[in-house]
């Protein structure tokens, strides 16, 4: 049995670099050179293939220590989605980018000391940040009324809004961004924002 779990891990494991993730060299989610890194490993600050943290949805071989914070999200009176703390992978993401979480909290280890700097420290109030871990709908889109429709509008990267970009139908930090790097556009962009194509991809205005 161990076997089996072994090559399903090692297959997905393929799967992830053949999909364009290998793009992460060099770029800021690269941590093979940190002197804090002492295996070297590009993917094993974020995943692993033995005994990988469940607790979070969409946390695929998930090796970082998760974020423990309650943040101050999001509110506004024209905001028609329902809101709550981050979840799914924009929790993931809030594992550094809370500042508070050490980067270096990986492999079970919980006393690291390098944190997340500067612009990249959302911190635990992400009320001025883009809303995320709400259902993106139809129906939202209805009541909205300047959203487009995710389930048949399309994303512009080959499928529709929901099938490119939602998580379980949900917005998250990994609709917008490339976290691997794959699509090589600056800010880990999923796609360019020039003349703001990412933004009207689910905004009509």
């Amino acid at each position: 049995m161990k076997n089996i779990y072994f090559i399903i891990s090692t297959l997905i494991l393929f799967v992830f670099a053949q999909s364009g993730y290998s793009q992460l060299s060099g770029s800021v989610h690269d941590f093979s050179g940190e002197s804090w890194n002492t295996s070297s490993e590009m993917c094993i600050v974020c995943h692993t293939p033995h005994n990988a943290d469940n607790t979070v949805s969409d946390a695929p071989l998930w090796n970082h220590q998760v974020t423990s914070q309650t943040f101050t999200i999001y509110s506004s009176a024209t905001f028609d989605a329902t809101n709550g703390q981050p979840d799914g992978s924009s929790k993931l993401c809030l594992s550094c980018h809370d500042g508070v979480t050490a980067v270096d909290n990986y492999g079970g280890t919980t006393t690291g000391t390098n944190m997340v700097t500067g612009t990249a420290a959302l911190g635990t109030d992400i009320s001025n940040d883009h809303p995320v871990s709400f259902t993106y709908d139809a129906s939202l889109a209805s009541t909205d009324g300047e959203l487009k429709n995710p389930a048949t509008d399309v994303s512009g990267l080959g499928g529709t809004i929901d099938a490119d970009m939602l998580f379980s139908g949900k917005m998250q930090c990994a609709s917008c961004h490339d976290v691997h790097n794959g699509t090589g556009v600056s800010h880990l962009l999923l796609k360019s924002n020039s003349g703001s194509a990412l933004c009207i991809t689910c905004h009509t205005k």
